[in-house]
């Protein structure tokens, strides 16, 4: 017999650990967001709405958060046009060891994130692998300048988050009822016909998932950026290290950092009131 009192003592411990450790840190920042800065370092509790008033009025925070959205946005749909393939070839191979295939996709999250980062300067730079290469064949008179611009952060970002929209797009392909597509295949489809019709819109929640997920990360990333990118590429996470972390001014860093969390946030539920989110729980394993 249900008892709601029982109910809540076994959820309790859940509730403190999500109001200590998330909804906690994200109400002192919200709070810190109306404290005023006197220098580097120093900020007083007398509450002032200059911080957001400055945000909302300086264009180049604007730029700063335009420019992550796009950058996100490029990245997310990269990855779903890049991932949805390899996740169709491991769904619809027939391969006998295709647990081998799913090993391969996750073993690079065996390998630190970092590392694989910097990985990519030995690949791009002006000494990398492409550019000796390149000039050893002729082909080339000078290095390619491959680092240090947009395009490397979003390589970068790619090789980090082709195996999520890959694992989600699988794992929606999986949920599909192969009978409907042998019963589309018996009704006079093609193959092609009948991926169209059949296995591609029912594989359209675990793309949308995907695609979020991407693009919740890419927009929120700092380590990418700072390693692969000049000071013109830098996101809105390298802004709020570098308000924080170098000019020390907490309450505008606060602020910075609260205007991320709602506008990500806002991308998130407006996915979720439409979509849900298991399946992008399914996706990371869940």
């Amino acid at each position: 017999m249900y008892d709601p009192r029982l109910a809540w003592m076994l959820v309790a411990p859940v509730f403190l650990l999500l109001i200590f450790f998330l909804v906690l840190p994200i109400a002192v920042m919200a709070a810190y967001t109306f404290f005023t800065f006197v220098t580097a370092g120093v900020e007083t509790s007398a509450l002032t709405t200059a911080n957001w008033h400055e945000f909302l009025t300086d264009s180049y925070y604007s730029g700063f958060l335009l420019k992550t959205l796009r950058v996100g946005a490029m990245t997310a749909v990269l990855c779903g046009v890049l991932g949805y393939f390899p996740a169709y070839f491991i769904w619809a191979t027939t391969f006998k060891h295709k647990w081998l295939l799913l090993l391969l996709l996750i073993v690079p999250f065996w390998i630190s994130f970092t590392i694989r980062t910097f990985s990519w300067i030995n690949i791009l730079g002006e000494q990398g692998v492409i550019n000796v290469a390149l000039l050893k064949l002729g082909i080339i008179n000078e290095p390619l300048p491959m680092l240090y611009n947009e395009g490397a952060v979003i390589l970068g970002m790619l090789h980090f988050l082709l195996p999520y929209m890959i694992l989600n797009v699988y794992v929606s392909l999986e949920g599909i009822d192969r009978t409907l597509i042998s019963a589309a295949r018996s009704m006079g489809c093609t193959s092609a016909q009948a991926f169209r019709e059949v296995t591609l819109p029912l594989s359209l929640p675990g793309l949308a998932a995907g695609l979020l997920l991407c693009f919740v990360l890419a927009a929120g990333s700092y380590v990418t950026p700072q390693l692969l990118g000049s000071g013109r590429d830098a996101l809105f996470g390298n802004l709020i290290y570098d308000t924080i972390m170098g000019e020390l001014n907490w309450p505008m860093g606060a602020t910075l950092s609260i205007v991320l969390f709602v506008v990500l946030g806002f991308f998130a539920a407006v996915y979720t009131r439409y979509m849900g989110m298991s399946q992008i729980v399914k996706g990371l394993g869940g």
